[in-house]
């Protein structure tokens, strides 16, 4: 793909803000170590081949050595084009490995006609990731989740989840086996999108989900869109604010003892 010297100009431009955004997360959070074997869970989608390609340059320069291996799950969507990874991985040399499991066929089998199934997807995708990564001496799973995905998520637990609750940046899994990192937390959805087009990738849809439309993340979505045109910074501060917990100054029992607190005057 040819680019303009202007095309260019942001290319570079938004690789080095994503970058920083990502180096600055894995320096937060610790979420690489020396000797680690990141697996990169690759979708075909803009945030996993952005992420990919930046843990890939950050490899080069990094002052410890640590190994990528992208693997992406083959759920057996109906036309799944099964050639567009590999041939990407092989063209860019990194190793890679395709998990094969027909989670498509359980999961229509299940979901009733018309109802959302992306969270039993997402169970089964991530049971067959898990399962790949222990048995493979993965150290460190990266998924492409970035701020916004990470802000959309704490709005969809108040709304519908009656918890204050979103994605964090690293995460042991439920399971113990699996370190799960989010290189890109920092990093904005609209940067990426940018960067994507730019770079050109083979962009795979996901024919299973990506057709519903009245999906709440969406709605989340579209408000946090909304709130960023007509407030800009807003987004910034609600991030901010998942990393500056006050527990005193909410109302969970569990979190703060609320029941023994006196004055000095007691």
């Amino acid at each position: 793909m040819t680019h303009s010297k202007k095309d260019r100009l942001a290319l570079n431009k938004l690789h080095k803000r994503l970058r920083h955004h990502v180096g600055d997360a894995i320096a937060d959070y610790n979420m690489i170590e020396a000797g680690d074997k990141v697996m990169v869970c690759l979708s075909g989608g803009k945030d996993s081949y952005t992420l990919l390609e930046i843990l890939l340059n950050l490899q080069k320069t990094a002052p410890i050595d640590f190994e990528i291996i992208a693997v992406n799950l083959d759920q057996k969507q109906p036309d799944f084009p099964e050639h567009v990874l590999p041939d990407y991985l092989e063209s860019i040399g990194v190793p890679y490995h395709i998990i094969n499991h027909d989670t498509y066929s359980i999961v229509k089998r299940i979901i009733p006609e018309g109802k959302t199934t992306c969270s039993l997807c997402s169970r089964l995708r991530r049971g067959s990731l898990y399962s790949y990564a222990a048995e493979n001496g993965v150290t460190k799973m990266a998924l492409g989740h970035h701020r916004d995905d990470i802000i959309e998520t704490f709005f969809l637990n108040i709304f519908y989840g009656g918890k204050l609750k979103a994605m964090p940046p690293k995460l042991l899994s439920d399971d113990k086996r699996n370190i799960v990192i989010r290189p890109l937390a920092y990093c904005r959805e609209k940067d990426i999108n940018r960067f994507a087009a730019l770079k050109d990738y083979p962009i795979i849809p996901c024919n299973l989900c990506g057709s519903q439309t009245n999906l709440q993340r969406q709605a989340m979505k579209v408000m946090l869109e909304t709130w960023d045109k007509q407030f800009p910074g807003r987004l910034e501060t609600i991030f901010s604010s998942l990393q500056h917990v006050a527990p005193s100054q909410l109302a969970d029992l569990d979190l703060f003892d609320f029941k023994t607190l006196t004055s000095t005057s007691s």
